[in-house]
């Protein structure tokens, strides 16, 4: 096999995943029930769940894109990296404790609790699709174009397959448990890395930050753009941004899953914001060495080409194949995160609730079974990405068309309390339905407002019909109101009698602080 690198990177590849695919297998043989699989056994603790969630969030299009934005538009992709501290703190405090003292083992059995049947399966249905035909297909693709780049004789479909094979099986056989624990060797290995192609890169330019700036055009380092911005108009960080955050961060299967893990709402909670603080860690080692690259290798015309550039170089043998490791960790962290969220999905939403007597041996099976099936749908879908051309870009914003409402039904509705299940489902319908024609309008030039901004005016629209709906049908029983929406106590609730260090509200605010200096550095 033709390959750019080294037969020493590839063997140090090879090892790297037959590492993984050893934790898996060896995770699976302690794997026996449902609640083994698809929640690791509730106990989980906050390393794990830290290093886990910033795993699943890097994936190999990230890691890709973020440093090709960085090099031909500037920094400020970066916001959708250290902004999500923001949604991050709003779940440790709200939702943790909502979501762990209710037992659920899926994010749309919540929705069935405080409101009713009809918006826990459309709300299902719609994270499924999302996630296998978006998150782990395109994540699939990404990955694959990556690998073609250094080694141009492998074939797209044998590397979307390969990839899904060996993240789909130890999945499929240890579950979430084996998810975190290869998303905590992934995530280490991705942060080293990238770190080590990062020093390097400003080893280039004799660590002068001064030469960084020198080439870079005006306004690459800052993140608030003009409203004629093609990449993030100001108002699209302010009304797109968040509320982007708050649906992936907070109301996410594939991301929240690990949290509904944990042992504790501590842990869980300290998990949380350790996070955050990790996601502050890509815009050093991902996004400003995109930026350096302007300085390096100027002239790069695809931004695609810029990290795999970096990469060759840059790095001498052997530091190559740790940087490659840690790009096939973005790919397979987000790949096997995505196919046990949705096989959890499909067994705990409409296999069990059909079945209410099935036994937790029967539904590991069906969790296993639903999982491979998942993987080949997948992993057959990703090369037909291709053929779409510029479209799969458009594709992204689909999450612009399902957020708004599903935003305004979670964080509105666990504030007010007269929202019911009229309300609730009637905005699912209502705000998809208006997010998918402005999406439609924008394709054929009819609406050309940014869809970031159109985030913000279809939570508003939505957050009217939740609460027109409502006030207008029956209001939930109080007993509802009490388990599933806020009450004084819940921000503290088993925080009381800690000391300083293990407070999660310190922590909190020490995150809080970093992110608003890094917004005034970078304004």
């Amino acid at each position: 096999m033709e390959s750019l690198i080294s037969n020493t990177d590839i063997t140090i590849i090879g090892l790297y995943l037959a590492l993984v695919f050893s934790i898996g297998i060896w995770v699976a043989r302690k794997t026996k029930t449902g609640e083994d699989l698809f929640l690791g056994g509730r106990t989980l603790g906050w390393g794990l769940i830290g290093l886990s969630l910033f795993a699943s969030n890097i994936s190999s299009s990230t890691l890709i894109g973020l440093s090709g934005a960085a090099y031909s538009s500037g920094i400020v992709g970066s916001v959708y990296e250290w902004m999500s501290g923001i949604p991050l703190i709003i779940a440790a405090l709200i939702f943790v404790p909502l979501y762990l003292r209710s037992r659920i083992t899926t994010i749309p059995e919540f929705l069935q609790f405080r409101y009713d049947r009809r918006s826990r399966s459309f709300f299902s249905l719609v994270t499924i699709f999302t996630s296998i035909v978006v998150d782990t297909a395109g994540g699939l693709y990404a990955g694959a174009i990556v690998l073609q780049t250094f080694f141009p004789n492998l074939v797209l479909w044998h590397c979307t397959l390969g990839l899904a094979l060996i993240a789909g099986i130890y999945t499929a056989f240890g579950g979430l448990k084996a998810v975190v624990y290869t998303d905590a060797l992934q995530a280490v290995i991705l942060i080293i890395g990238c770190s080590v192609l990062t020093y390097t890169l400003f080893q280039k330019l004799d660590f002068s930050w001064a030469a960084v700036l020198e080439s870079a055009p005006d306004g690459h380092f800052s993140v608030v753009r003009p409203l004629d911005d093609g990449y993030l108009p100001w108002p699209g960080l302010l009304l797109g941004v968040p509320f982007l955050g708050f649906w992936y961060w907070a109301t996410n299967q594939y991301i929240v899953q690990r949290v509904l893990g944990a042992k504790s709402i501590p842990h869980a909670r300290w998990g949380v914001i350790f996070a955050g603080f990790l996601k502050i860690i890509p815009l050093f080692i991902m996004v400003i060495p995109g930026a350096m690259a302007i300085s390096l290798y100027p002239g790069l015309t695809n931004s695609d080409m810029v990290f795999p550039t970096m990469v060759l170089k840059t790095l001498p043998v052997g530091l190559i194949g740790l940087v490659l490791a840690g790009l096939i960790s973005a790919i397979m962290s987000s790949v096997d995160s995505t196919l046990n969220s949705a096989s959890t999905l499909i067994v705990m939403d409409f296999v069990k609730p059909a079945n209410p007597e099935i036994t937790d041996t029967k539904i590991a099976w069906y969790g296993r079974v639903s999982t491979l099936i998942l993987m080949l749908v997948a992993a057959a879908w990703a090369p037909m990405i291709a053929n779409f051309g510029g479209l799969w870009a458009y594709l992204q914003q689909m999450f612009s068309i399902i957020v708004p409402p599903i935003a305004v039904i979670f964080l509105v509705g666990v504030f007010y309390k007269r929202g019911n299940g009229d309300g609730a489902f009637w905005t699912l319908i209502i705000g998809t339905l208006l997010g998918a024609f402005l999406f439609v309008l924008g394709q054929f030039g009819w609406w050309n407002i940014h869809y970031t901004i159109n985030v913000g005016m279809v939570f508003l629209v939505s957050t009217l019909v939740f609460i027109g709906v409502s006030a207008l049908s029956p209001a939930p029983p109080q007993e509802v109101l009490e388990q599933y929406t806020y009450t004084k106590g819940l921000i503290n609730l088993e925080n009381e009698n800690v000391v300083w260090y293990k407070d999660y509200r310190y922590q909190t605010a020490l995150l809080v602080t970093l992110i608003a200096v890094i917004l005034v550095f970078l304004w």
